[in-house]
């Protein structure tokens, strides 16, 4: 039965009585900021129509608490910037690179004459491997899914915020390919950073309530893609689309209260059981 009540002009699903005092579009009360008179919308604040005390004061704030950016996108375009500067280098200065960034446990290397990976130090591996890239069709789709889904999550968190998924992400997919892919077998690219942002898409629309069918038809879709090819690493994709998801949760559903301690605790205690993992993995193969 409807209650008669508008519908939020930034939230669909979430019903409101209040408008905003400038442009009288309806909003909830997550995207009201106070005003000297009344509530203003975030998009009143952010082109300045707003009062000075709701401008300056009350910034906008995301589902997660972040602040709202003019441009949804700024850390995916960063994020793909650094993946196409290290796919030009790797173009440029050919295998000598890949040899040198791609994830490796722990293996005896002929181009570099020594033995390489994770376990005998190289730790960055776990993270130069999540934005490394040797063909040209596995660095467009890449990037494809950064851009589409990072630009479908990046709003709804924030920029910072943003930035710990994508980094959480990629550390966990290395992390399970570390643990369960055999020592001497590569691994690189950022599908790790692509299944967090899936695992974040899907935590956000069931935190949006929004119809899930088609959101885990999406899902089951792209791990179907990730069992049924050849040469994928299912553990980078499955790593990230947990992590992702675990990190997404704590971040939107973190008390107001205690947001902040909750939200970067949450991912503290990640990065700390990827590190465990890690070290635990490197002493049995060393």
């Amino acid at each position: 039965m409807e209650s008669g009540l508008s519908r939020c002009y930034r939230h669909p699903d979430v019903e409101t009585g209040i408008r905003c005092t400038r442009c009288e579009k309806p909003i909830c009360p997550e995207c009201m900021i106070s005003a000297s008179v009344g509530f203003q919308c975030p998009d009143c604040v952010r082109t300045g129509s707003g009062t000075g005390h709701a401008a300056g004061a009350n910034q906008p704030r995301t589902i997660a608490g972040g602040r709202v950016a003019a441009d949804g996108r700024f850390v995916t375009k960063i994020l793909i910037g650094i993946n196409l500067a290290l796919f030009i280098a790797v173009l440029v200065a050919g295998d000598r690179l890949v040899d040198e960034l791609a994830l490796i446990g722990y293996a005896y290397s002929p181009a570099l004459g020594e033995v390489v990976g994770v376990a005998d130090g190289e730790y960055y591996r776990l993270l130069t491997s999540t934005v490394l890239h040797q063909e040209i069709p596995h660095f467009v789709f890449n990037m494809l899914g950064l851009w589409i889904i990072g630009g479908q999550v990046e709003p709804e968190l924030g920029r910072r915020r943003f930035a710990f998924l994508c980094l959480i992400s990629g550390l966990s997919g290395s992390t399970l390919a570390y643990l369960v892919a055999a020592p001497n077998q590569p691994s690189l690219g950022a599908s790790g950073i692509v299944f967090g942002l899936i695992g974040a898409f899907a935590v956000l629309a069931r935190r949006r309530r929004y119809d899930m069918r088609p959101v885990a038809l999406f899902v089951g879709l792209a791990l179907l893609l990730t069992f049924t090819r050849e040469g994928i690493s299912w553990e980078a994709h499955v790593g990230g689309l947990v992590g992702g998801a675990l990190v997404t949760f704590a971040l939107v559903h973190a008390p107001r209260e205690r947001r902040r301690l909750v939200q970067y605790g949450s991912c503290v205690l990640i990065l700390a059981l990827d590190l465990g993992i890690v070290l635990a993995r490197s002493a049995a193969l060393v």
